[in-house]
């Protein structure tokens, strides 16, 4: 039986993050990838024109739909887009119970468009982090969360203690934007012991980039529910993106996306 894995997120109708770049991501780990919709958007490579907020109660029913039948091994959630969205989502997990939630907190579109508003962060430093096994923020969304942008590695393990103490399990910082490195690194701080853990691959000179996060946060989860340990589902996924990004080919005329489908030739 393929693990099961439930994405909580917006759409991308260009295909290369959101909803559709996590099913790409699930299958690619052999898992059965499930969507709850959360907003959708109106975006292409060159940026974001549009967003259209689901209603709270309606992506609540999604997620009681899926759990109440299918049920799922990991889950994740991405873009949420207003306070009554985050609520919602934690009334129904806490309801539910979770297992192995990766909270990808996305509030920024590369393009540069907010796709979170000031209340829901609040809300997922208050009610959603506390039900997550880890959280993946870049380093601009900890900015959002903490007032300041980590500029030195050393800055990103004091920025992931610190998140740690909102009540998630694992606190994963990403440094693809980290200014000076030939280097992307990113650093998991593990509350249960496992302190600190480099992930660090080399920088690749592409512009095609949209969706990493997503895939990420993604490969995360589906490594998860295969059952590996946090240090090695943050390692694979790590890889995984890499990978994705190494074998990119241009769509679009944009910032194109990521090769979620590079295993396949």
């Amino acid at each position: 039986m393929h693990p099961r894995v439930l994405s909580i997120a917006g759409s991308d109708p260009s295909g290369g993050a959101g909803i559709q770049g996590d099913l790409k991501t699930f299958t690619m780990h052999d898992c059965y990838g499930m969507a709850v919709i959360t907003a959708l958007t109106v975006q292409n490579t060159q940026g974001v024109t549009g967003v259209m907020q689901i209603p709270d109660n309606f992506i609540a029913s999604q997620i009681e739909a899926v759990l109440s039948d299918v049920g799922a091994d990991a889950m994740k959630t991405g873009m949420l887009g207003d306070r009554a969205a985050v609520e919602a989502v934690c009334r129904v997990l806490s309801a539910s119970g979770t297992k192995n939630l990766v909270v990808d907190p996305v509030m920024i579109a590369k393009g540069g468009h907010e796709l979170i508003r000031e209340e829901a962060i609040v809300a997922m430093k208050t009610v959603l982090f506390p039900l997550a096994d880890v959280i993946t923020p870049n380093l601009d969304e900890v900015a959002a969360l903490l007032g300041r942008k980590p500029e030195t590695e050393k800055e990103m393990e004091e920025a992931a203690r610190e998140l740690a103490e909102f009540g998630s399990k694992a606190v994963l910082v990403k440094g693809g934007h980290l200014q000076g490195s030939g280097e992307s690194v990113d650093i998991l701080y593990t509350r249960d012991g496992g302190g600190m853990s480099r992930f660090a691959m080399p920088r690749l000179d592409v512009r095609n980039t949209h969706g990493t996060g997503c895939a990420l946060s993604a490969a995360i989860a589906a490594t998860l529910a295969k059952g590996y340990g946090m240090i090695e589902s943050c390692s694979e996924a790590k890889q995984f993106v890499y990978t994705a990004i190494e074998r990119s080919y241009q769509i679009g005329n944009g910032i194109g996306p990521l090769n979620h489908l590079w295993a396949t030739g």
